[in-house]
């Protein structure tokens, strides 16, 4: 298997030659779906950690993302923490601000505080600790990309278990993303609480919306 040479700890380094001592990656799972909450994940790797498999997980399929989460969770010197923010908090809030503060608990969770973190995307505005924002970092940095395995898989296993609470959603599929199935469950059925009501293609099938 070829080596992934794009996805590397340079990131990490750079900033260890900096000073900082730990250095977290964070990602986030779930901000387009019309349903469910969105997860973070924030990940301290070894100073000596090398993949070749391991990158953005968007580019993987269940198989390969499931057995780096499960790699990535049965070792002992890697520090994993995640973070989630509820649908009720990204219909009162909005959905930047809820996958922020998903960010900050997965950052707070971690087992040792780091020095800094390396965000992918934009840079988040007050967050807790120093960070640097890398626009497209799940596929340069092996810590954001490890980020971004386990608040995908994480979030993916919960809509398959919730899709045992709501079978007429199909959620197991598509993981409450707005797909064909998708939306004509929900014109069909109306939405159910997972449901991000604060979304338009939700919002239009609100009982109240129906009535007008």
């Amino acid at each position: 298997m070829a080596t992934n040479q794009s996805c590397t700890l340079a990131l990490e380094n750079d900033l260890r030659g900096q000073g900082a001592r730990l250095v977290a990656g964070i990602d986030e799972a779930g901000r387009g779906p019309l349903a469910g909450p969105v997860y973070a994940a924030a990940v301290i790797l070894p100073d000596d950690f090398t993949h070749s498999v391991l990158t953005d997980s968007k580019k993987l399929n269940a198989k390969k993302r499931d057995a780096l989460y499960k790699e990535l969770t049965a070792r002992g010197d890697t520090m994993i923490s995640s973070g989630i923010a509820e649908v009720a908090e990204i219909d009162s809030v909005n959905i930047l601000k809820a996958t922020h503060l998903a960010m900050e608990r997965a950052a707070s969770g971690l087992p040792k505080k780091p020095d800094i973190v390396l965000i992918d995307g934009l840079e988040v505005r007050g967050f807790p600790l120093p960070q640097q924002a890398v626009v497209g970092g799940d596929a340069l940095s092996l810590s954001i990309a490890a980020a971004s395995i386990v608040a995908k898989v994480e979030r993916d296993r919960f809509m398959i278990a919730q899709a045992k609470l709501y079978p007429e959603y199909g959620f197991e599929k598509h993981k409450g993303y707005g797909t064909k199935i998708h939306m004509e469950a929900l014109k069909a059925h109306g939405p159910c609480p997972l449901h991000r009501r604060s979304f338009a293609p939700v919002a239009r099938h609100l009982p109240n919306q129906e009535e007008k």
